[in-house]
């Protein structure tokens, strides 16, 4: 079993940035692939970021790409979400989530059903 607690979140202005982390306790080793996704009120939950556990691949929604950069440290057992000018439409409860015992394939990263483990949620809310 795997428990992830997000932190970091808070209240920006537009073009301001921020970083919302995720730590990872229990059975780490079981990890293979994290993520982290979006959902603001009244919308489905977006694909926002994901990395594996091992190697240096990222991918990310297109809403978010050239902006936003999904990092990890093993060791801590803690993966990063730094967003970089942040527009009012990046508001929402960022959740971080985590696949345990198996991969999620590459073409499924942005599927959030393929994810078994996640957080309670931080909020992000950007300001005109």
């Amino acid at each position: 079993q795997v428990q992830l607690v997000e932190s970091g979140g808070g209240l920006v202005q537009a073009g301001g940035s921020l970083r919302v982390s995720c730590l990872a306790s229990g059975r780490t080793g079981s990890i293979t692939s994290m993520g982290w996704f979006r959902q603001a009120p009244g919308k489905e939950r977006e694909f926002v970021a994901a990395i594996r556990w091992s190697g240096t691949n990222t991918w990310y929604g297109d809403a978010v790409k050239g902006r936003f950069t999904i990092s990890r440290n093993n060791a801590k057992n803690q993966w990063y979400l730094q967003m970089n000018n942040l527009k009012t439409e990046d508001s929402a409860v960022y959740y971080c989530t985590a696949k345990t015992n198996t991969r999620v394939i590459q073409s499924l990263l942005a599927d959030d059903s393929q994810y078994d483990t996640w957080g309670q949620g931080t909020q992000v809310t950007v300001s005109s």
